[in-house]
Formats: structure tokens, C-alpha cells, sequence
């Protein structure tokens, strides 16, 4: 009976060790429509589509989204046809970021993602900002564009370690 015990101690231990050790985060690669480009998310996004003005102009935006462990990742795209308004809309979309989360820039720096279309207002920025109840909100964003097409990739609330944010961000790659 003692060795019986002993057995079941032992597989109980063994799955809450397997339990305890299984990943939080279920990466997948997910492509969005007409995008060119892979996105590495932590589970699986749904999709959606809505109108915005932006740059003068009225696009498709696709959003790709979901929540783990706190924080709501997304990838939103748009073709913006013309290539002379995608600096402008890359602007405006980082301000209305900034503007939605009645928030601040807390950090900037030159986004850097392997082929996409050079652009002096692609970006990697972090704003520190507030929910509509007043409770703090961390946003990590990035910027950039890929010919006529704009990209926002977001890691917004919760605490994301550094290293599930460079996933995240690392693993925007464009396809060819």
C-alpha cells in the first residue's frame, strides 16, 4: 500500500511539475490579408475589419487581436493606395495612440523590421496611459510600413516580460 502511496505522490508531482512548466503563451504564426507579412502572436487572434479616415483617406483597416496573461497583442494593417500619405498616416496613427490612452510617449526609437519599406516615421514607441476608469495602461507599439500598406503592431496592459515582447515584435517578418 506504501509503495502504491508513493506511486500516485510521485505521477501527482510529475503533472503539476508538467503543468507548472507548460508555456503560458501558445506562439502561432498568423498572416494577415494582403499584408506581405508574418506575425508571431501568443494565441490565437480573431480578426475584424472597420472603416477609419485616415491620411485624408477612408481604408479597410484589418485588426488582428487576442489577450494572454493580461495583454491584448494586435496587428492592424491598411492599404493606403497612395504611397505619398503613408508617412502621414503613420503619424496620425501614432498620435491617435497616444490620444486614446489619454496618455504620454514614455519612450521612442526607430522601428527596425527586417524589408519593410523605409519610412522616417516608422517607430517603436512606449506610452504610459490610462483606462477609461483611471487605472493605469502600458502600451508597447510599433510603426512601419511596407509600400503602400501601414502596420500597427501593439502589446497593450498587463506586464509582458522583455523577452515575450521581442517575440512579439522580433517576429513581424515580410514575406516576399
Amino acid at each position: 500500500m506504501s509503495s502504491r502511496l508513493t506511486l500516485c505522490a510521485s505521477v501527482a508531482s510529475l503533472l503539476i511539475l508538467a503543468a507548472a512548466c507548460a508555456p503560458a503563451l501558445d506562439w502561432r504564426e498568423v498572416r494577415p490579408d494582403g499584408g506581405g507579412l508574418v506575425a508571431l502572436f501568443p494565441c490565437k487572434p480573431e480578426r475584424l475589419t472597420r472603416q477609419l479616415a485616415l491620411a485624408g483617406a477612408t481604408v479597410q483597416m484589418q485588426v488582428l487581436a487576442c489577450t494572454a496573461e493580461g495583454t491584448t497583442w494586435g496587428l492592424s494593417t491598411a492599404d493606403m493606395a497612395d504611397p505619398g500619405i503613408v508617412g502621414t498616416a503613420l503619424a496620425e496613427l501614432r498620435v491617435s495612440r497616444v490620444r486614446n490612452l489619454d496618455g504620454a510617449e514614455t519612450a521612442s526609437q526607430a522601428a527596425q523590421i527586417a524589408g519593410m519599406t523605409p519610412q522616417p516615421r516608422a517607430v517603436r514607441f512606449s506610452v504610459a496611459g490610462r483606462k477609461p476608469d483611471g487605472t493605469p495602461i502600458a502600451d508597447q507599439s510599433v510603426l512601419f510600413a511596407l509600400g503602400t500598406r501601414v502596420f500597427h503592431a501593439a502589446a497593450l496592459g498587463g506586464q509582458p516580460s522583455a523577452q515575450t515582447l521581442e517575440t512579439f515584435f522580433g517576429g513581424l517578418k515580410v514575406q516576399p
